[in-house]
């Protein structure tokens, strides 16, 4: 899902601003301009786009959702041939009048009402529309024009060598990690790599997988079901995983989010760490260490990766997904070398390896500066998001208590014991306010729920929204 952020354009006259806040789903959900049709027709019917506002240049509409301009222009062209815009040739395209707008065209059938969230604090997103599509199209260029013929053709299993030496130059730098191009294996996203780690170790003789309680194991659990590998549960508390838990484990495989835990936000202590290390090393497991979004913190010191402490017996995964986007499909593993080959022969073959113009180009950005440019951009933007949410939390719901705040894309809300966690997600439905609670990410009870605030699409004003709308729901449950 590829989604516009919320732009206003205003008239030169004194007609109101017109918001528009399309959806665009790229990947199977029917033509883009039928899509954009579809997302202004229904602001117009429910009166969000009212009679006489003028509606963007269909230039500056195209830029803004990364299409062609005869898009937009055909989906204007559709809605004004309804009745729901009108037009004149220099003039602005505006809002027709309400009884022309409300009333669909004999003949035609009514569009389907539409039941997306006014805000949705979704959660595992990163602000698409920042990507840096000058920089990195710059990086394509210079791939496409100095490439050698030969880097065309088949890959071995580890992916570009170029992509990997920079990718051990950005991660030993700024990730503390301990490793070399040769440890390093390309992959397309976190979801392969969990998915061919676990294969490996199931034909090395792994039999049970461990996942922190509560995680984000939609890749692990039904991979390792499919493997038939038993999956346990290890509790985690206020600052991680609990070490006491670990140290009484049966596992071949612990999946760890140590930097920035999942959904809590907890971070492992180096004592805990140390204490992870030293099962690990006694039991012989291995650690696979997800380090989705440690390149954002606001609050706290940097946390470097556990694999540098113990390469042996770690293995780092790492994406693109949360920094840049995950539709591009870049991951990479650091793995202990007694695994590379096993690793990086199951990856040869599952797909004969990642495309190569996009780790060129990857690799081209990385070692240009334009990534570590890219994140010095968007950390003041996630923080000013999440100092908004902060605040209106603190407002309109001071009964709930935040945590895992210091970095990240998303907190987590504890809700008092009386609140329960099912209905205030309900209840925020109806106030048009998408968000998700805890409880579905664990693998036992737990004595309250949770609500989790993925922050980095919405702009401010849509978090204040969004929270006012919730507080609501809230009130309406007491």
């Amino acid at each position: 899902m590829i989604r516009s952020s919320s732009v206003s354009y205003m008239r030169t006259n004194l007609s109101p601003v017109s918001e528009l806040a399309i959806d665009l789903d790229r990947f199977g959900a029917g033509a883009l301009h039928h899509q954009i049709e579809t997302s202004i027709r229904q602001r117009i019917r429910s009166g969000a786009l009212p009679a006489g506002v003028a509606l963007p240049p269909t230039r500056a509409l195209a830029t803004e959702l990364g299409v062609a301009r005869g898009v937009v222009v055909e989906a204007y062209a559709q809605l004004v041939a309804e009745g729901y815009l009108t037009s004149r040739s220099g003039g602005y395209t505006q809002v027709a009048s309400a009884a022309a707008a409300t009333a669909p065209r004999p003949g035609r059938p009514a569009a389907p009402r539409l039941t997306r969230p006014v805000v949705d604090f979704g959660y595992g997103r990163c602000n698409l529309a920042a990507f840096p599509r000058a920089a990195w199209l710059r990086s394509v260029r210079r791939v496409l024009t100095e490439a050698p013929d030969e880097r065309l053709g088949y890959l071995d299993g580890r992916g570009a060598v170029e992509l990997r030496s920079a990718l051990a130059a950005y991660l030993n730098r700024v990730r503390g990690t301990n490793a070399d191009p040769e440890t390093i294996v390309i992959t397309n996203g976190y979801a392969q790599a969990v998915s061919l780690l676990l294969g490996v170790l199931a034909a090395r003789g792994a039999r049970t997988v461990a996942v922190e309680d509560p995680s984000i194991a939609d890749d692990a659990r039904p991979i390792a079901d499919a493997l038939g590998l038993r999956v346990a549960g290890v509790p985690v508390g206020d600052d991680g995983v609990r070490v006491d838990a670990v140290a009484e484990l049966d596992a071949d495989v612990l999946i760890l989010t140590p930097s920035h835990q999942w959904p809590t936000g907890g971070v492992l202590s180096p004592e805990a760490r140390a204490a992870v290390l030293g099962w690990a090393q006694r039991t012989g497991a291995l650690v696979l260490e997800d380090d989705y979004d440690a390149e954002y913190r606001y609050d706290r010191a940097p946390v470097g990766a556990m694999q540098g402490l113990d390469p042996d017996r770690v293995a780092y995964a790492g994406t693109a997904s949360k920094t840049l986007a995950p539709g591009f499909r870049l991951g990479w593993l650091i793995l202990p070398r007694e695994l590379v080959e096993p690793f990086a022969a199951a990856k040869l073959l599952a797909d004969r390896g990642s495309p190569i113009m996009d780790q060129l180009t990857f690799a081209d950005f990385l070692s240009r500066g334009e990534f570590d440019r890219h994140l010095r951009r968007m950390r003041p933007i996630y923080r000013a998001r999440r100092d908004a949410l902060l605040r209106a939390l603190a407002r309109h719901l001071p009964q709930l208590d935040p945590a895992g705040i210091a970095a990240g894309l998303h907190m987590v809300a504890w809700l008092p014991r009386d609140l329960d966690e099912a209905s205030v997600i309900a209840a925020a439905a109806r106030e048009g306010v998408a968000i998700a609670g805890v409880s579905p990410y664990r693998l036992s009870p737990a004595p309250r729920g949770g609500l989790i605030f993925g922050y980095s699409d919405l702009n401010e004003r849509a978090i204040a929204d969004g929270v006012a709308r919730l507080a609501r729901a809230v009130s309406g449950l007491a």
